[in-house]
């Protein structure tokens, strides 16, 4: 077995520390990438309810002053939690609420409520320079028309893990990198970057998994980490879910087209984005390769179409319950309730939700990605989605 900390010169490492730090928030681009489009990171290598309890970002508060609280039909978020818990009910913090959980009445508001303030303390999430406003974006399912040979209109492919490529984890021998994984190839006796969007799909032949119809529905689908596809040739439904990734950080298409001029600040969502292209077939290539980030699938069988994908906690996200964070300021599994507004409105979304998912370009404390569902309805909701907002983590109250 190779052994990575010995044979990686600290070249190489710079090199590939790079190319897998993801980039900064964009506030051009509402089709921001899930973890599950990024880089997961397993719930046991996150940041710990307990570690967040003695940062400075956190301050404990009351119920009674989370907007909307009283308000929330907290029954919907009950299925999303008892997901965290069959995740996280070995650790010692989560013992006492899980089993206590079994035993509520999930359908009873009042019951539901009482749990979570018997057992939980909110606590306001700031930002390190003290603000405690943040950027509120949107993630969704998508349903795709695919093949598994091409042919036809399905021209535009969609590939599984290429086998050189190589995943490291060096967070054993360095704990301040948890959480980010370094992706590269063996090039003679050198770990090197893995290629870009523009040098890698050429060389991708032979790994498709599906074929598509639309290049542009191939691309987000990579965006939102996983997605559905209708295969006309079986006449099945599978799902696409996240495997790996190719190491590049995720850059917003959107913010390229805005400060190129092509669009306007606000024109620069999903649906913008997919009619400029539509508006300049010539320059596809050009804009889809802004972004280097290329994301590789597995294929899942859809057992139940109600339950939702998974996300990097490793259960199934909730529709409208379930968020990605930055796990590097926020544990993954926690209820957490968020304060904002509806999609291009100033109408109220204040709703318990679970951090059940991470992305490549949700970054820093106050910074959430709202999971919409599956659909159509969905992806109209979370291509517009980019809202300021407030969120407050309840951490059980054993947590000292």
């Amino acid at each position: 077995m190779l052994k990575f900390s010995a044979i990686l010169p600290l070249t190489a490492v710079t090199v590939l520390l790079t190319a897998c730090t993801s980039a900064p928030i964009d506030k051009t681009s509402v089709a921001i990438p899930p973890v599950t489009s990024a880089m997961p990171a397993p719930v046991t290598t996150g940041t710990t309810a307990a570690a967040i309890k003695n940062t400075d970002i956190l301050k404990p508060v009351s119920f009674s002053t989370l907007p909307g609280w009283q308000q929330d039909d907290l029954t919907e978020a009950w299925p999303a939690f008892m997901a965290s818990c069959s995740a996280l009910r070995t650790k010692p913090d989560w013992r006492e609420p899980c089993a206590i959980a079994k035993e509520v009445e999930a359908k009873d508001n009042a019951a539901v409520r009482l749990f979570f303030e018997s057992f939980f303390v909110p606590h306001q999430v700031s930002n390190p320079d003290g603000t405690g406003e943040g950027m509120i974006t949107g993630y969704y399912e998508p349903l795709l028309k695919g093949s598994r040979k091409r042919g036809g209109a399905f021209q535009a492919p969609l590939y599984r893990t290429p086998p050189d490529l190589l995943t490291i984890d060096l967070s054993g021998l360095y704990p301040e990198l948890k959480n980010l994984r370094l992706r590269g190839r063996v090039v003679g006796n050198k770990v090197v970057p893995y290629a870009s969007r523009a040098e890698i799909l050429p060389a991708l032949a032979g790994k498709e998994l599906v074929w598509v119809d639309d290049a542009i529905d191939a691309f987000f689908l990579q965006i939102q980490g996983s997605g559905r596809v209708a295969l006309s040739d079986t006449n099945e439904v599978i799902r696409l879910a996240y495997a790996d990734q190719n190491g590049h950080p995720y850059k917003s298409i959107g913010r390229y087209l805005v400060d190129k001029g092509e669009l306007k600040l606000e024109q620069a969502s999903a649906q913008g984005i997919k009619e400029w292209l539509l508006k300049n077939p010539s320059r596809q290539d050009e804009l889809l390769n802004v972004n280097p980030s290329v994301v590789f699938f597995k294929e899942e069988k859809i057992l139940d179409p109600a339950i939702g994908p998974k996300g990097a906690l490793g259960v199934p996200l909730t529709g409208q319950r379930s968020i990605a964070i930055d796990p590097q300021f926020l544990p993954l599994g926690v209820p957490v309730f968020l304060s904002t507004t509806q999609p291009n409105s100033t109408r109220a979304l204040q709703k318990l939700v679970v951090a059940q998912d991470t992305g490549g370009a949700i970054r820093g404390a106050v910074r959430a990605d709202y999971f919409w569902g599956f659909g159509n309805e969905a992806g109209e909701q979370a291509g517009r989605m980019k809202q300021r907002g407030m969120l407050w983590v309840l951490l059980p109250k054993s947590i000292n």
